[in-house]
């Protein structure tokens, strides 16, 4: 039973690591992305425009 103890510990750990480091990722991907918007105004239009499109043309 104490060896399931510390196994569960360890893969909590594990798992709380984890999501620390995809929350450390999509804050820099997040900031890369709006990096990127404010340094090609044109293309982040763009991308907005297309966005946009989709959005309209989906289905429920």
């Amino acid at each position: 039973m104490a060896d399931r103890d510390e196994f569960g510990e360890e893969t909590a750990e594990i798992a709380a690591e984890r999501r620390r480091r995809r929350a450390q990722f999509l804050r820099e991907l997040n900031e890369a992305k709006e990096l990127r918007d404010r340094v090609q105004p044109r293309r982040a239009r763009t991308a907005r425009a297309r966005q946009a499109m989709r959005m309209r043309t989906f289905r429920w």
